[in-house]
């Protein structure tokens, strides 16, 4: 049985499910970038503008421009009030629709793993970005347990159900971030790994945010009953849950920074 496909096309539960950790790791993210407040950005597969507002926010653009392929997501991102500056607009990250060097910044945040070609998406953000630009990304280390979902996908590889894993997963390593980076011709490239965590008032409350993923969710509507309840069962007892009930989840995210020569 193959393994459902990921998808992102509901910008509100995406909000439930993945915005609450894009902004913990997107404020340490962009601690790291330390951009000057001011640049004319471009957010490349921006979603449903999380990462788009928390910039917005922190560092006053001269403009965003939020490029994402999920129309149903863009809605959500036009409706964030943080996000009034930004302009978004449906899209390929990997043949972005601007002119060479219009851009002072390009980031991906939470979507190289999800781009059929990585290789092609990071030479399009060097491509409109202009000399001496940032170019940066950060994404969950979906390979080393890092994903903020890994419980259940742990539990579902122990059952061998077919795996939750994006197309272009190895491109989440550090050392292939690395590679891509300076492969697309850019200089000072530099890494680090993001560590960030989520708490959650009990385990119906983590389950119900888990069924928020669309591949959760057909896996386990494709399963018997029993098997069904099995892997809610097993993903419990994976979790450390305190004497209160509440569970603490960490996610790690490898993320890279490099500049256009």
């Amino acid at each position: 049985m193959p393994a459902p496909p990921i998808r992102f096309d509901d910008g509100a539960a995406y909000e439930q499910l993945m915005g609450v950790w894009s902004r913990a790791a997107g404020d340490i993210f962009l601690d790291w970038l330390a951009p000057r407040d001011g640049l004319n950005w471009i957010d490349v597969g921006c979603g449903n503008g999380a990462f788009t507002e928390l910039l917005c926010t922190r560092h006053a653009p001269a403009g965003v421009e939020g490029i994402d392929p999920s129309d149903a997501q863009l809605e959500f991102a036009r409706s964030r009030p943080g996000a009034r500056l930004a302009r978004f607009r449906s899209g390929d990250a990997m043949a972005l629709p601007f002119a060479d060097g219009v851009f002072d910044a390009a980031v991906m945040t939470l979507v190289i793993v999800f781009v059929p070609d990585p290789a092609r998406a990071v030479a399009e953000m060097a491509r409109v970005v202009a000399p001496g630009g940032s170019v940066s990304s950060f994404i969950w280390d979906v390979e080393g347990g890092g994903f903020p979902l890994d419980a259940p996908r742990a539990e579902m590889r122990a059952m061998s159900l077919p795996p939750l894993m994006p197309p272009s997963a190895d491109a989440a390593r550090l050392d292939a971030l690395h590679d891509l980076w300076s492969a697309a011709g850019l200089r000072a490239v530099e890494t680090r790994t993001i560590t960030v965590q989520r708490r959650f008032a009990d385990f119906d409350e983590y389950w119900a945010t888990c069924l928020l993923s669309s591949g959760i969710r057909q896996a386990l509507a494709a399963l018997p009953p029993a098997e069904a309840a099995a892997l809610r069962e097993r993903t419990r007892a994976r979790l450390a849950i305190d004497d209160a009930g509440r569970i603490t989840c960490t996610a790690l995210a490898n993320a890279v920074k490099g500049v256009k020569a």
